[in-house]
């Protein structure tokens, strides 16, 4: 008989990500800021008494938008390329049984407004309204070993792609609020290249794009070089 166990979403975190499609592969790689809207039952002060002296939490979450598409035995991790497959408890895709991730963010603000708690946090990975299910203080003394062996992926990834952008990108982020912070977050994002691998060869009249932080962003690549040829404001509502 199988053990059943029920979670509960505690919160949901706010990021710029609106879709899978361009959201860096592991928490840290690209200074993203985010938020931790705590839900009523979970949201007082109280439970978050003492989190503020440690720089970053575990935030234990549901890859909600791969539930109805369950789990697999073997998946493709990007980071081989997206050809070679891997036992799923070798890697961190989604597709897992129970659906949860786990990130680490650095904590920057926990804020208390009409006595309920929202956590600001930064080099957040995931996807915009993402139910978060638990949160743990990091303990660098045990969470961080140095010579633990990565397997397949022993080291970040580098960045693939040099970042330009067109005359009309440009002169579109000038009527973008926050356009520079967003100009900066475009180029990290890009520079990792999250086109699928199987992609990367003669898509040179290919256009690129996600939702990002209520724009849509496009973009060609030719080379190791990175257009980004516009960045249109859309209706998030949608």
């Amino acid at each position: 008989m199988k053990d059943a166990f029920a979670l509960t979403a505690i919160g949901h975190i706010r990021t710029p990500f609106h879709e899978k499609f361009g959201i860096p592969r592991q928490s840290g790689l690209v200074d993203v800021a985010g938020v931790v809207e705590m839900l009523p039952g979970y949201d007082k002060p109280v439970l978050f008494d003492g989190l503020e002296a440690f720089s970053h939490l575990w935030l234990t979450f549901v890859f909600h938008q791969s539930v109805s598409q369950g789990w697999r035995e073997r998946v493709r991790p990007p980071r081989l390329g997206g050809n070679q497959r891997k036992g799923v408890f070798a890697t961190r895709s989604p597709f897992r049984p129970n659906h949860l991730g786990l990130s680490v963010v650095r904590l920057e603000q926990i804020q208390v407004k009409e006595g309920r708690v929202r956590l600001h946090v930064r080099g957040a990975d995931l996807l915009d309204g993402t139910p978060v299910v638990d949160i743990k203080p990091y303990l660098p003394y045990v969470d961080a070993l140095p010579d633990a062996a990565g397997g397949f992926a022993p080291h970040p990834p580098s960045t693939q792609l040099q970042v330009v952008f067109s005359d009309e990108a440009e002169g579109q982020l000038q009527h973008i609020p926050s356009g520079e912070t967003l100009k900066t977050l475009i180029k990290q994002l890009v520079a990792l290249d999250p086109r699928p691998a199987y992609r990367k060869e003669g898509d040179e009249d290919r256009v690129y794009g996600m939702r990002l932080a209520g724009c849509n962003v496009r973009w060609q690549v030719s080379g190791n070089c990175a257009t980004v040829v516009s960045i249109e404001a859309n209706d998030e509502s949608q």
